[in-house]
């Protein structure tokens, strides 16, 4: 195998220069909180029932459930047992429990049990013409489901997709919307030890050489592609071990800036972003970000605000 610093001269030579970038989705460091791990513990297997029934991701479910109802202590979680604040609408003809919501005073759904609360919200979103179009996306594309809830209108809150998305790369959620995952692709990645070519073309931009993933990649196929330690690429992407890449995802080769390169001055928040995407967006460690913008690693960017990058 070619070492380490001759790939690395490759690389550099292949790259070209590219204007704007794509995006990934994870945030590292988090501390997690016991009560949350304790519900993902609880539920989880339902969660996976539910997606193999109605194909609705678990890390959906679970992100929504951990959100709706803070881990299962709301009130409404608690003395109703709705954890996914499910409004009454009109074909609802069940039990009722009033709260403040949108109005002073609205309608929610109550159960007898938590699980007729979880079979409710599958069959909400399954059979919910609204959430249709949702269902033509891929069952590990919680991003898109994520972002998808919330432009067809489930939640109000403008942030509801991002912070969808932070739960489930904070715990690790998307380990559920496949058991086989890791299994598989570790059989697959037994052909890429004899592989000498690149599948991959490498690219540079903000000074920082790239590739974008495939379907299929994994952080270890690409580290073994290109002849890395897949510690180093996790390190450089900041991402957990395990962390699932995306077709267009980017992995960075190199550590990335303490800031952006001019003229990228700021950034608008789109739905769907995290701080993390938007870092390897422009190449910017996650640290750095929430310092330049004075924000703690518990905030999540809201569609609108405005972020600064240098």
């Amino acid at each position: 195998m070619e070492s380490f610093k001759h790939k690395y001269n490759l690389i550099l030579r292949a790259s070209v220069v590219f204007s704007a970038l794509f995006f990934s989705v994870a945030i590292m460091g988090q501390t997690r909180i016991k009560a949350y791990e304790n519900y993902i513990e609880k539920y989880s297997n339902l969660a996976v029932e539910h997606m193999q029934k109605y194909r609705i991701p678990a890390s959906i479910t679970l992100a929504q459930g951990l959100l709706e109802s803070g881990a299962g202590m709301s009130d409404l979680a608690r003395y109703s047992n709705n954890h996914f604040g499910i409004k009454c609408h009109r074909d609802w003809d069940g039990p009722t429990v009033y709260a403040p919501d949108d109005g002073p005073n609205d309608c929610f759904r109550k159960y007898q049990a938590v699980e007729d609360s979880y079979q409710d919200h599958a069959e909400f979103l399954a059979y919910g013409s609204r959430y249709k179009v949702l269902f033509d996306l891929s069952i590990r594309d919680y991003k898109g489901w994520a972002r998808g809830l919330q432009t067809t209108g489930y939640a109000t809150d403008k942030a509801y997709a991002n912070k969808l998305i932070k739960l489930i790369e904070d715990y690790e959620l998307y380990r559920f919307d496949d058991k086989s995952y890791h299994k598989k692709y570790k059989e697959e990645d037994k052909s890429f030890s004899t592989n000498k070519s690149w599948k991959h073309q490498p690219y540079k931009t903000h000074g920082l050489v790239y590739i974008i993933a495939i379907e299929g990649d994994t952080y270890e196929s690409i580290a073994t592609e290109f002849g890395f330690k897949e510690k180093d690429l996790l390190k450089y992407n900041e991402v957990p071990k395990d962390f699932p890449l995306n077709e267009g995802d980017i992995v960075y080769f190199q550590k990335k800036k303490t800031r952006a390169d001019a003229p990228y001055f700021q950034h608008v928040v789109q739905v769907g972003e995290s701080m993390h995407s938007i870092s390897q967006k422009y190449g910017i460690r996650l640290r750095n970000l929430y310092r330049l913008n004075k924000k703690s690693y518990s905030y999540v960017p809201e569609e609108g605000d405005v972020l600064k990058l240098r």
